[in-house]
């Protein structure tokens, strides 16, 4: 399978992609940012945002999309920009058709990391284990995309089974 991470922000959208299944080695394809200069009005930076994630979409191909889930920070401004360049992100799979799955900070850490508290550098260097990489991805935005990517093959796959199995269980039986 092929997922997309993205790493929302509105001067740095990390995306990754990575492609791999559980239980098996994971192959990053590709990592980088989308940039949006500080000065330019959010509907504009909202805009290249898109046009960015797009293209990546065009390139890359992804059957799923997992996206970092907004978590309330002290700086407002901050909080909002990330929401809005999540929504985008959203939307860009959404009008391909393609799944989307939200995870917390605390979630993709503890997946690649085994801690949910894992500093920055620590997902780095485990990113670059795991996807067997020379060195570390930069800038960390791109890091943090590939790490969301790793974290849905390992998690979301099987958080999917359990939701199928659980909805057939729930079938009334003939």
């Amino acid at each position: 399978m092929r997922v997309l991470g993205v790493d929302p922000g509105l001067t740095r959208c990390g995306v990754g992609v990575v492609d791999g299944a559980p239980g098996r080695p994971l192959h990053m394809v590709a990592c980088g940012v989308v940039r949006t200069p500080a000065e330019m009005d959010i509907p504009l930076r909202l805009l290249e945002i898109e046009r960015g994630l797009d293209a990546w979409f065009d390139t890359h191909q992804p059957e799923l999309v997992a996206v970092e889930r907004v978590f309330a920070q002290h700086n407002v401004r901050t909080v909002m920009g990330t929401a809005q360049a999540s929504a985008v992100a959203m939307l860009c799979a959404t009008r391909r058709g393609i799944p989307v799955t939200l995870h917390t900070p605390s979630e993709v850490k503890a997946a690649v990391s085994g801690s949910g508290r894992a500093e920055k550098a620590q997902v780095g260097a485990m990113v670059t284990r795991i996807l067997r990489l020379d060195a570390p991805p930069k800038p960390a935005d791109a890091a943090d995309a590939l790490a969301l990517a790793i974290c849905h093959i390992w998690r979301g796959t099987a958080n999917n089974r359990i939701a199928a199995a659980l909805s057939r269980a729930r079938e009334p039986r003939a």
